[in-house]
C-alpha cells in the first residue's frame, strides 16, 4: 500500500469526539480521508474533475450530516457509505462506467524489456479484473485504493469482517492463478 497517512481507531473516535466539541477540528478528518476518498471516487469515475467534484460532495454531506453519525470508531466506514452513494447517484445520472485504476508511469530508470513486460501484465490484470462482477471489484476499490481495513469494509458492506476477508482473499488468489495462467 502507500504512506497514506492513517490513525488507529482509539484515535480516530477521539478526533470524532473532539470535532463533535469543535467543528472547526472537520479539517483534521478530511485531511485524513481526503486521498483516500478522492483515490477511490477516480478509480469510479475515471475523470479527475468528476472525481474532485464527487470528493467535494462527499465531505460537503460528511460536515452536514456530522452531527447525527454516532458510530464511533467506525467514521471510516460512514464516510465511504456516503462516497458509495455518492457515486451510485452520479452514475444513476450519467449511465457510464469507468476503469478500476489510474495509470501509472515506469518509474525512473527501468529499462524498455521490464517496463514491457511490467505493462503486458498490468493489461492483462486489468482485463481480468474488468471480466470480474462489480461486487468483486468494490472489494478490490475499497481495499486497494481506499485504502480501508477489513473492519471498516465490512461495516461498508453491512458485511462479517471475516467474510470479507475471505472473499477477498479468494479473489486475489483466484486472480493470481488466472494471471499465471495467462502469462502461459
Amino acid at each position: 500500500m502507500t504512506n497514506t497517512k492513517t490513525i488507529p481507531d482509539q484515535d480516530e473516535a477521539e478526533l470524532v469526539r473532539a470535532t463533535r466539541q469543535d467543528p472547526g477540528r472537520f479539517s483534521e478528518i478530511y485531511e485524513l480521508y481526503i486521498r483516500r476518498i478522492y483515490r477511490y471516487l477516480y478509480s469510479r469515475v475515471g475523470n479527475t474533475q468528476e472525481a474532485e467534484d464527487l470528493t467535494a460532495q462527499v465531505f460537503l454531506a460528511a460536515l452536514e450530516t456530522f452531527e447525527h453519525f454516532r458510530e464511533d470508531g467506525y467514521f471510516g466506514a460512514w464516510l465511504f457509505g456516503i462516497a458509495r452513494n455518492k457515486v451510485a447517484d452520479h452514475f444513476r445520472r450519467h449511465e457510464h462506467t469507468a476503469p478500476l485504476g489510474e495509470d501509472d508511469p515506469s518509474p525512473a530508470g527501468e529499462d524498455v524489456l521490464a517496463g514491457v513486460i511490467r505493462s503486458e501484465r498490468a493489461a492483462a490484470l486489468e482485463a481480468l479484473i474488468r471480466a470480474l462482477p462489480e461486487g468483486e471489484r468494490e472489494l478490490l476499490r475499497l481495499r486497494f485504493i481506499g485504502e480501508m481495513s477489513f473492519r471498516d469494509m465490512a461495516r461498508a458492506l453491512k458485511k462479517n469482517e471475516d467474510a470479507v476477508k475471505k472473499s477477498l482473499y479468494r479473489l486475489l488468489e483466484r486472480l493470481q492463478q488466472q494471471l499465471e495462467v495467462s502469462n502461459d
